[in-house]
């Protein structure tokens, strides 16, 4: 198997692994969860609004005002759905 074929099989696996990136995330507190999601936003470019994400994470070099239009890669976007399912799961504030 070419090495170009390797990367990509593992990319798809990481990608597509939800159960994986659940898995990740299980035991962590809603603040934990809170972070992490916001890290992978503010790594994308996201704008924050609300004062507790400008005090953590600030809005130096952001980009986009809302999380739909960052462009994700499917591993963000399977890290930040099992996120979000961890996180309706603990009846975690948004």
């Amino acid at each position: 198997m070419s090495l170009t074929r390797t990367f990509a099989c593992a990319t798809l696996i990481l990608a597509l692994s939800p159960a994986a990136a659940l898995a990740q995330y299980s035991g962590q507190s809603c603040d934990q969860l809170y972070y992490a999601r916001n890290s992978i936003y503010k790594a994308a470019g996201l704008c924050f609004h609300t004062a507790r994400a400008i005090q953590t994470f600030g809005n130096a070099g952001c980009q986009y005002d809302y999380p739909g239009a960052l462009r994700l890669s499917g591993y963000d976007q399977s890290n930040i759905a099992a996120i979000v399912q961890q996180e309706r799961y603990l009846h975690c504030p948004r």
